[in-house]
């Protein structure tokens, strides 16, 4: 993932340049956020997706140990990661563009920013939770612990969608 504050780092001359002409460094800096809300954005949707690849695997090993009892249960966990994945590729940037009539409140920009840091931990504690998934395992306690974790991702991500609604004009 790019790592959203070396932007800055990757600027051209014209940009430089255009940065000293009033207003414009802060459609700059509202660009360069967009670009790095939809790097991050992307990223978390990518992970998911791993996440169903790695589900898949161990309900194949589930099927292969006979194990089936537990395969409608793997397919509500993997149902609930296609809608936070899609609800996560799908989701507002956050904040308004050059042209827009409303300009938006940045200190909860940056509250949806840490809970985007936030999104971003416990995904991959997610992903590490399905990785280690084996056989061997209670299926039942596993799965369980795997919708516990998901159903917290979808509450996160309410969150990140109420703030953003609550991302109203500055004056």
């Amino acid at each position: 993932m790019v790592d959203p504050e070396r932007h800055a780092d990757s600027r051209n001359l014209v940009e430089s340049i255009l940065r000293h002409i009033p207003g414009f460094h802060g459609y700059l800096e509202r660009e360069y956020r967009r670009e790095s809300d939809n790097l991050a954005r992307n990223w978390l949707a990518d992970q998911l997706k791993r996440c169903k690849a790695s589900l898949d695997n161990y309900q194949r090993s589930l099927i292969d140990a006979g194990q089936i009892d537990a395969l409608p249960q793997c397919e509500r966990v993997r149902t609930r990661l296609d809608t936070l994945e899609s609800r996560i590729r799908g989701a507002v940037r956050g904040y308004s563009g050059l042209f827009d009539f409303v300009r938006v409140n940045e200190d909860l920009l940056d509250q949806v920013y840490e809970l985007d840091t936030s999104l971003i931990g416990d995904i991959e504690t997610l992903a590490q939770s399905v990785d280690q998934l084996g056989v061997s395992d209670s299926p039942q306690d596993a799965i369980s612990d795997l919708i516990q974790q998901v159903e917290t991702l979808h509450r996160q991500f309410d969150e990140r969608a109420e703030l953003l609604q609550g991302l109203g004009c500055e004056e």
